[in-house]
């Protein structure tokens, strides 16, 4: 209730404003409730992911884009099996959790033995060597809520390295509290990684309120035990590809604009927040400003396939057009909650551009940061190899990881108001950045 109140009261604010008078396309909109309603949840390298490329050609095609293909490639994908979780003592205690990707399969029967308890990562790398052992290593943590979601850098190390950690030290299997800022019984997946000589073990996230009652248990000091089953392993040599289409400028001899989003999601829930919206955000905007006056530049749309495992989508672009000039490079991957503050990494001789583009998202709501411009995952790769210069629309993130990777990732979380709200700052900086004439360059 207390966001829905909210919501309203900003969509009263959005459409209030000069910026969104007119009735809106729904081209965001639709892309994004289609693509959940037609394919749903899309892993990588499953066949709903290759049934959402053939989805995304055909809807692109509709749409006027011109050269719309698929890019392919293979992964080594992660498929999901059986998961359960229960503590026996002290306590008799149900869990809910979801393995983590590139989890190894608990053993037939699953796997029980003494879950040890550790506050932070920082404790577990503490931890002698081999003293977990045939133990089960539980990492807690304590992720803040961020308007900027700085905070799924720091913490999510819990994830992205503890289990690693966790097995370098001798532990028979690991669970973490999800990285998450929700309290629902939900668990967040996402992958983990093994280091060179480490060999995977079973790894998983129980939801907050569960870690919560682990961490209670932990101050008595009581031994605890639980039973893992956690049954999905990785799959080597699975299919996957980016959808890669254009919407020609008027002057092809200059380097195109590259916008980015990811097709994949997880398998918990039907993709929405992540990242569908940001697929409808970027493709709306590139057709927005492309209608309103033909630009110099080409824009071209990266839908990038088998992000969430890995961001291969994005390496695999990277490779793909390694000697194919980019003029600069966006993504919009964070939900679909208003964008709050637009990021540069331009030049000095690039000011007076940055300056057009700062005035023309002012009306929305959108201030200049002082941060320098990072991209994001599936353009990470490009930007690095061809030092790209990078703006960021920064959406607001405050709920973002209540529902990141979790069951509760569907369309009624999107609000449309919002989402316009994406579309319109998109489209007000690619109408000024594809049809700027001279260099763009990066500030280092």
């Amino acid at each position: 209730m207390r966001y829905t109140l909210c919501a309203t009261a900003l969509s009263a604010l959005l459409l209030s404003t000069s910026a969104f008078a007119g009735q809106p396309d729904d081209v965001a909109w639709q892309i994004t409730a289609d693509l959940t309603t037609e394919i749903g949840a899309r892993p990588a390298g499953s066949a709903a992911e290759a049934k959402a490329r053939d989805w995304a050609v055909v809807r692109l095609k509709k749409l006027g884009f011109q050269n719309v293909r698929i890019e392919p490639f293979t992964v080594t994908g992660f498929v999901r099996g059986a998961e359960t979780a229960t503590l026996t003592t002290p306590y008799s205690h149900k869990l809910h959790i979801t393995a983590l990707g590139y989890s190894a399969p608990t053993p037939a029967g699953g796997l029980t033995a003494e879950l040890v308890y550790f506050p932070s990562l920082d404790a577990l790398k503490a931890a002698p060597a081999g003293s977990l052992k045939g133990k089960i290593a539980y990492i807690d943590h304590a992720m803040t809520r961020t308007q900027d979601g700085s905070a799924y850098g720091p913490y999510g190390n819990a994830r992205r390295q503890g289990p690693g950690i966790a097995a370098s030290k001798g532990a028979a299997g690991v669970v973490i509290r999800s990285i998450g800022t929700d309290m629902h019984r939900n668990p967040h997946t996402g992958a983990t990684s093994w280091p060179d000589g480490t060999a995977a073990i079973p790894a998983g996230a129980v939801s907050l309120p569960d870690g919560e009652l682990i961490a209670r248990i932990a101050k008595t000091g009581k031994p605890m035990t639980i039973h893992l089953v956690l049954e999905g392993r990785a799959q080597p040599n699975m299919p996957s590809g980016n959808v890669v289409a254009e919407l020609p400028g008027r002057d092809p001899s200059l380097p195109p604009v590259l916008v980015a989003c990811h097709l994949d999601s997880w398998d918990l829930a039907t993709g929405a927040f992540d990242d569908a919206a940001g697929c409808g955000i970027i493709t709306a905007a590139a057709l927005r400003a492309h209608t309103k006056a033909k630009p110099l530049r080409t824009i071209r749309v990266l839908w990038a396939g088998s992000e969430e495992i890995g961001v291969f989508g994005g390496a695999a672009y990277a490779k793909a057009h390694a000697g194919e000039p980019h003029a600069l490079a966006m993504e919009s991957d964070f939900g679909a909650d208003r964008v709050w503050r637009v990021q540069f990494n331009l030049s000095a001789a690039n000011k007076p551009m940055r300056d057009r583009i700062a005035a023309a998202l002012a009306p929305l709501g959108i201030a200049a940061g002082g941060d320098k411009a990072g991209g994001g995952a599936d353009v990470g790769a490009i930007i690095a190899a061809q030092k790209l210069p990078v703006i960021d629309l920064d959406q607001d993130g405050t709920r973002y990881f209540d529902l990141h990777h979790t069951p509760d990732d569907t369309l009624d979380k999107i609000d449309p108001v919002q989402l316009e709200q994406n579309v319109a700052a998109w489209a007000a900086v690619l109408e000024i950045v594809a049809n700027e004439p001279g260099a763009i360059t990066p500030a280092d």
